[in-house]
């Protein structure tokens, strides 16, 4: 007797990387789905103009429902743009700088992508990336057109009449955020909300230099029309699942159960970060010891990749190995890596 294959199923290997990252099963399943042929209208949005009925329906859907699930002010305006997180690296300088006589931006460094403009540093450079730098100890520049942070932060800064300037690519939509305290919020979809390829830009309607993209609805330019896609079918998994206040719950759970381990391992897993700093997107770890041993990161690494879990290699400088623990990135995803982890700590622990 032959059986057909079950219509769904959940993938067995679990990517943690840091971005471009796993997308949600069933947004994949619905891609697969409309790829040849999107709603019935005989072309895939891979091939669709961008100035058709058709697509005018998936960008405006996406821009509401970024805003319903922000909760974002009718007088900000939400654009898609290329480029990712970089291009906003220049595109926030060239819009913003001018806006007040002292032609200056504060700058919170915070990690390696906060190290590519001359601007005023707020605050001296940190020997490594691993805690917020108090805010009472900011020099802030009472001219400065703005302030950028790269990193999570459990506060929103007050940065006396600044505009303030958030790259939110690694957190964004996973946890509430009042948006009316930030003058611009930038992020790459490709971590939290989508694939790679467009970045979603969230600006007060006072500020200059965003009209032309805001003014024509994003589409100015062709835009990244299958990434936009991709995001609206993400953003409407993250609506029907409770939204943003869902995912902070279930990111809390996800990472709480990463640094239980870390934290009780008697020295064997370190994390870098300080723990009121840490992030619940991306937790660093060192293996062995303060500094980690490279051959028993390379074991970890390898027996990590023998049971599907991918991508868990990290950067020195913040970690040695790194689970990316982002929206799509399941309850069940999490407590495989907890259960290696304890395995791997019990087996190799002196």
């Amino acid at each position: 007797m032959c059986l057909s294959p079950p219509l769904y199923f959940e993938p067995l290997v679990v990517n943690f990387g840091s971005g471009p990252t796993k997308l949600p099963h069933s947004v994949s399943l619905e891609i697969k789905k409309e790829l040849l042929d999107y709603k019935g209208v005989g072309i895939s949005v891979l091939e669709m103009n961008h100035r058709s009925s058709d697509f005018a329906k998936i960008i405006n859907n996406t821009e509401n429902l970024v805003r319903e699930l922000l909760a974002v002010p009718d007088d900000c305006k939400v654009i898609f743009v290329q480029g990712g997180g970089s291009g906003q690296f220049g595109a926030v300088p060239l819009k913003l700088i001018g806006l007040k006589a002292g032609r200056c931006a504060d700058y919170v460094v915070t990690g390696a992508w906060s190290k590519f403009e001359t601007i005023n540093i707020v605050h001296p450079k940190l020997g490594s990336y691993t805690k917020i730098p108090d805010p009472c100890t900011w020099n802030l520049n009472p001219d400065a057109s703005y302030t950028v942070h790269g990193a999570e932060f459990n506060f929103i800064p007050y940065v006396k009449g600044a505009v303030l300037v958030c790259d939110m690519s690694s957190n964004f939509l996973s946890e509430p955020v009042d948006v009316s305290k930030i003058g611009v919020i930038f992020a790459g979809a490709q971590k939290n909300v989508g694939s790679a390829g467009v970045t979603v830009v969230n600006v007060c309607d006072d500020l200059l230099g965003f009209e032309v993209q805001a003014g024509n609805n994003s589409l100015y330019n062709t835009p990244p029309c299958f990434s936009i896609y991709v995001m609206v079918l993400v953003l409407e998994r993250i609506k029907n699942n409770g939204g943003a206040a869902a995912m902070e719950k279930l990111s809390s759970i996800k990472s709480q159960m990463i640094y239980e381990i870390t934290d009780n391992s008697q020295g064997f897993y370190v994390c870098p970060v300080e723990p009121q700093s840490r992030s619940k997107m991306n937790i660093p770890s060192l293996t062995g010891n303060t500094k980690g041993d490279d051959a028993l990161e390379k074991t970890f690494l390898d027996k990590a990749l023998e049971l599907n879990m991918l991508s868990l290699k990290g950067h020195r400088s913040v970690g040695r190995i790194r689970a990316s623990l982002y929206n799509a990135v399941t309850i069940e995803d999490a407590q495989k890596l907890a259960s290696f982890m304890k395995n791997f700590l019990e087996m190799h622990q002196l």
